[in-house]
């Protein structure tokens, strides 16, 4: 695997001006009754990130982290980086831009790439498909995605990329996989979160043939735990798909696509397909739910969450509709969104993931062509987004 440092600055993003805006009502918070103005209200920050070093070209970024010192990681996909955006690879060049970018890049708080590494290494199989991107309180980063024979893997890496540990396995010869199995995560595990109390890995497993949540010991990588929609048992037979005029279905989707631990130690899970967020205990047992735009069908609209610094609300990502929705925790109401279809500063094509920092920043990131990540910061204005 190579890691590289950035060592000059060639790619020019162009920079545009755009307003992300909110809006709420009076709900219940956590802490009291929420007024308008206590809900997020966010602006686009076009000037970040700064310029990619080393003629770099990155593709579509599937996820996102916040790490030590508010430091914003991604994972991106470089074979999904067009043969025109590439031309500087081959031999000859055809012409002077560009080369893929490993394909896990760490920025600073203030845009700068410090560090990229990923790829094939000794111990351990690559991903065909990046997927997940977490880093823990120690400073380890989580990574997923599909790997050797269409089979699901999860990596852990040092910070500098040093390979640590794989969860997941391939296939034996015959041997099929089903939602009951603890030595095989399903063809894509989505999204990971550690809780540093117990030091215990939170696995979303379910973007393309598992419906559940892991929970791994994250040192051994040893299997604890288990559970599907509700807090039951993961169903073993293929969910039937999002009926938006019936009610919500026992069991999760066929995208049970992120997981986060609030710092009360509820687990948030994304139901992407079913159009929902529930919400745990540690052990699996339900606590509630709460459903966005649910007559959306496809790809549905819970894709990835993260919260407000105070945790009253959390963000999120609608790949489906193009936008970003805020939700207040205690409530699970829904009492905002922006965003909307455009490649323009502020709108997006097919949002995947997002992430908070501890000053309130917003980042989110585009598995499609538009294969960017954007900041959105605090407003000090008075605009605000349609309900």
């Amino acid at each position: 695997m190579n890691r590289v440092k950035p060592f000059s600055l060639r790619r020019i993003f162009a920079s545009a001006t755009a307003a992300a805006l909110l809006v709420c009502s009076p709900l219940l918070a956590q802490s009291g009754r929420a007024s308008k103005s206590d809900a997020p209200n966010l602006e686009v920050d076009a000037s970040w990130p700064q310029p990619l070093p080393n003629k770099w070209a990155i593709g579509a970024i599937s996820g996102v982290a916040i790490g030590q010192q508010d430091h914003v990681w991604i994972i991106h996909r470089p074979a999904s980086i067009g043969a025109d955006e590439k031309h500087a690879t081959t031999n000859p060049p055809n012409a002077e831009c560009c080369i893929p970018a490993p394909p896990v890049i760490e920025f600073d708080a203030q845009g700068k790439v410090v560090q990229a590494w990923g790829g094939p290494g000794a111990g351990y199989e690559w991903f065909t498909n990046e997927h997940g991107l977490y880093i823990d309180y120690k400073g380890n980063v989580w990574v997923s995605g599909v790997a050797g024979k269409d089979q699901g893997k999860i990596l852990k890496f040092t910070p500098s990329g040093k390979f640590l540990m794989q969860i997941g396995r391939s296939l034996k010869p015959g041997e099929t996989f089903n939602n009951a199995a603890t030595d095989l995560l399903g063809r894509q595990p989505a999204d990971m979160d550690v809780d540093p109390k117990t030091n215990e890995l939170y696995v979303a497993d379910g973007d393309g043939g598992a419906q559940r949540v892991l929970v791994f010991d994250a040192e051994t990588g040893a299997f604890k735990r288990m559970w599907g929609a509700y807090g039951e048992k993961p169903q073993l037979d293929t969910p039937g798909k999002h009926d938006p005029d019936g009610p919500p279905s026992r069991a999760f989707s066929v995208a049970v696509h992120c997981v986060r631990l609030a710092k009360d130690g509820l687990v948030y899970v994304c139901d992407r397909n079913g159009d929902r967020v529930q919400v745990f205990h540690q052990d699996g047992k339900y606590v509630k739910e709460g459903l966005i735009s649910p007559k959306t069908l496809g790809t549905g609209t819970a894709f990835d969450l993260d919260f407000t610094p105070d945790q009253r609300f959390f963000y999120v990502a609608d790949g489906t509709n193009h936008k970003i929705w805020i939700m207040q925790r205690e409530s699970m109401e829904i009492v905002g969104s922006f965003g909307q279809l455009g490649h323009n500063a502020g709108e997006f094509r097919n949002v995947h993931a997002v992430a908070v920092d501890s000053k309130g920043n917003l980042f989110t990131t585009e598995a499609s062509e538009n294969k960017r990540i954007q900041k959105f910061v605090p407003s000090k204005g008075t605009k605000r987004a349609s309900r």
